[in-house]
């Protein structure tokens, strides 16, 4: 499953990502928010989605600049977020991290970057190599 969320910074970003995921006829769940409300808290979205990641699923955060989505997923065992300000960002956070939850800041990235690294974060396989495994495993230990 994918799963969407974001605070008021990131809800246009989001919705933006909703239809193209529309477009590719891809299911997914919109975990909120359902406007731009300026007093809302970017904790409580990424909480939500990162409650509800499983093993194949994937995620997507938008926010101001990510970083704070990424900072609270990233507190959840079943989670590898990472932000996605540039490509390489996205490709080796998927390829290198088997990242699963992406988190894109609106006020960085434009409507057509952000279908960009969606898709690319979506077709991107794990590597599965050696070092890749035992690094993943490292981050598992808390």
């Amino acid at each position: 499953m994918i799963y969407l969320a974001a605070d008021h910074a990131g809800f246009k970003l989001k919705e933006v990502i909703s239809q193209f995921l529309d477009f590719l006829h891809l299911e997914y769940v919109d975990l909120g928010a359902d406007s731009e409300v300026p007093t809302d808290d970017y904790p409580d979205f990424a909480r939500k989605l990162a409650k509800k990641i499983g093993k194949k699923d994937k995620g997507f955060l938008f926010c101001g600049t990510g970083s704070g989505m990424c900072m609270m997923a990233n507190r959840y065992s079943n989670v590898r977020a990472v932000v996605g300000a540039m490509e390489h960002e996205v490709v080796m956070g998927r390829s290198e991290n088997d990242a699963n939850v992406l988190c894109l800041g609106s006020r960085f990235i434009n409507e057509h970057t952000a279908k960009k690294y969606v898709k690319a974060f979506l077709d991107i396989p794990f590597s599965g190599e050696t070092r890749h495994k035992r690094r993943i495993k490292k981050l598992e230990k808390r």
